[in-house]
This record gives C-alpha cells, structure tokens and sequence, in this order.
C-alpha cells in the first residue's frame, strides 16, 4: 500500500470571507437604503458629516476619497432631498462649509436603524460577544489604513 505525502494545509485565508461577507451585507444594506431614498455613497457622506460636525467640501472629498467633481455631484443629491446644507465659510469666502439639516440627521437615523436590522440577518450565526470581537479585530485591520489615510489628507499640499 502506497501512502500520499503528507502535505501542509496553507493557513487560513479570510479575503474570500470578507469579500462574500461583504457582497451580503452591500446588497442587503442596498436594499433597505433604497425605499429612504439613499445609496451606500449618500449614508457614508452622512455619516461624515454627522461625525463631523459639518465640513468643507475639499476636506469631505479627501475623507471620502472622491474627485472633487464626483462629491458635488453627491452633494447635489443630498441637497436637492434636503438632507445636507452648504453655505459660504465665514473665515473664506471661496469655500463652502457643507452641514447635516435636521432632516438629514432624522433620515441617518432611520437609516442606520434599518441597516443594523441587515447586520443582524447577515451575522445571525455569531453570538453578541463575537460579533463585538468581530468589530474589534476588523476596526484594528483597518485602523491603520484609516490613520494613514488621514496622515495623507492633513499632509497634502493642496489641502
């Protein structure tokens, strides 16, 4: 009798995981977005400026990565439904100071409402301890890359 070579198991790889993991959530949350009126690129804006207390349309678009054609674009959508404000800078003229109006902060609310009902559907087979351990493991994976890409916006010279 012949044995096989014994041969290594490669160690566990999550990218493929993630990626279906991800393509779940996206198409779930997309789902729910959808009926208030939002696209994932809306929520995240939102989101921002939320968190931010409000922003110049310069630093919004390096915090979301975009163009900064692409985030007027965006921005007239979100204005156009009245969720977001834009206003001169009291300090410069030329900029534009970009805010939540309070039908903005009630529809992000609704929103985030709903989106944590998908959460609960996509990670239903977690326990509530691993799913915060989930959390912490993906915010520390990610910590980095955000750091670096904050680095990057404040250190620019075109900022």
């Amino acid at each position: 009798m012949t044995s096989l070579p014994v041969v290594n198991q490669p160690p566990h790889r999550c990218g493929a995981l993630l990626d279906h993991l991800s393509r779940r959530m996206r198409l779930r949350s997309e789902s729910v977005l959808a009926p208030l009126g939002l696209r994932p690129r809306h929520l995240i804006a939102l989101t921002v400026l939320r968190d931010l207390g409000g922003s110049s349309q310069q630093d919004l678009a390096k915090i979301l990565e975009m163009d900064g054609t692409n985030v007027v674009g965006l921005l007239n959508d979100l204005e156009t439904e009245n969720l977001i404000e834009r206003r001169r800078s009291p300090v410069d003229r030329r900029r534009h100071v970009v805010e939540l109006t309070d039908v903005g902060v009630k529809l992000l609310v609704r929103a985030e409402f709903a989106l944590a009902a998908v959460e609960d559907e996509v990670l239903r087979g977690l326990s509530d301890e691993q799913r915060e351990t989930l959390y912490e493991l993906l915010h520390q994976a990610t910590s980095k890359t955000e750091a670096e890409a904050c680095t990057e916006a404040v250190t620019r010279p075109t900022c």
